[in-house]
């Protein structure tokens, strides 16, 4: 494990800052365009070693700026080659991302395809009963640069070169509306980390007026809703949100995001035993998907540390599945990836802040 960063260090992350208000010291513009080089296509980790800029210029950026967004504390490694990152931003906050690779055999999917779930926030507040992000409450917003240097960093990391996002670690995507969306400037652009629009997904657990926002957004993003109940009553014991942002809202602004972008939402709907893998919840589920053309993922739910629900057993999820695909709706049961390393969002974070006897190793 590394050792806690300090926090008397008040020099901003270049990360956070767009290139062209970036301060050279009156070098020439071509510098600029240099140091862009060395940072997002080298990832150099330090200024010293852009051995083309000047020594003058190098000890300036040294003096003015931090280069690393985060520094990687631990990671898990799991049998179906999923990984799990945790890692330690500049005032000792820690975050998680999740490394998730192809399955060929079950989605057809490119055996190349690398899948990264990335964190936009220390915490929720949004206390989705289900996940371990809010269990240990909310403490601020990622920045621009602390939500892209994930990738960065898992890349650095792991090898793989990543060619797919989803933004549905910890934290809710839409509640960092304005970081997130410069972070996508970086991640999208040419000049940057060069991933195209359509591999990105936000996923939501239902902010209806940000759900719009990002529907009048110029790039061809996708959108995953946190469902996981077909009603009000159902939704509104897993989903706090739901109470302020109804079902008939939040479906009503699907409606809108779909009549903007002309593209196929999908919903997360993971199975918890008991609460809401009744099958009158899949025949509802069915009606609004067919009413919006959406597709399904069905996540059979990850067992959480500190929470009493359970999966359900295999034979009511495959009922569950069969009614909506007897509906003609597009629906995948998600394998169960890093089921045996805390892949769901928070835990690993949960165990660096309340140290167990029995370390986790590092295993990338």
């Amino acid at each position: 494990m590394i050792s806690p960063i300090q926090n008397t260090d008040q020099r901003p992350l270049i990360l956070d800052q767009k290139p062209e208000s970036w301060d050279l010291a009156q070098a020439p513009d071509y510098r600029r365009a240099q140091l862009i080089d060395w940072i997002y296509q080298k990832r150099a980790n330090t200024f010293a070693e852009m051995l083309n800029l000047p020594k003058d210029l190098r000890s300036h950026l040294e003096s003015h700026y931090r280069l690393k967004g985060l520094e990687l504390v631990k990671g898990q490694g799991s049998g179906d080659t999923t990984r799990k990152f945790l890692f330690q931003l500049h005032h000792g906050d820690y975050i998680e991302s999740v490394l998730i690779p192809a399955s060929p055999a079950l989605y057809g999917e490119r055996s190349d395809r690398h899948t990264l779930c990335l964190s936009t926030q220390v915490g929720c507040a949004y206390g989705c009963k289900f996940c371990a992000s809010g269990l240990d409450g909310w403490k601020r917003n990622l920045s621009s640069g602390e939500i892209y240097s994930q990738i960065i960093e898992v890349e650095r990391h792991s090898g793989k070169k990543i060619n797919n996002l989803v933004f549905m670690g910890m934290g809710e995507p839409l509640a960092n509306f304005e970081n997130l969306m410069a972070a996508i400037d970086v991640i999208n652009a040419d000049w940057g980390l060069h991933i195209g629009a359509r591999h990105i997904t936000i996923s939501t657990s239902g902010l209806v007026p940000r759900i719009k926002d990002l529907a009048d957004q110029p790039r061809q993003l996708r959108l995953a809703i946190s469902l996981h109940g077909a009603s009000n009553e159902v939704r509104s014991i897993i989903m706090p949100v739901n109470k302020k942002y109804p079902l008939e809202e939040l479906l009503e602004a699907c409606d809108y995001f779909q009549a903007k972008k002309k593209k196929m939402i999908t919903f997360e709907y993971i199975l918890i035993a008991g609460i809401n893998d009744q099958l009158e919840q899949a025949r509802l589920l069915v009606r609004h998907a067919r009413h919006l053309h959406a597709k399904i993922n069905l996540i059979p739910y990850n067992n959480v540390e500190g929470l009493t629900w359970d999966r359900p057993n295999r034979q009511t999820i495959q009922d569950f599945a069969s009614i909506l695909k007897n509906g003609h709706i597009p629906c995948t049961v998600r394998l169960e990836k890093g089921h045996d390393i805390d892949a769901a969002c928070g835990q690993l974070r949960l165990k660096q802040n309340k140290p167990e006897p029995a370390a986790l190793a590092l295993q990338i």
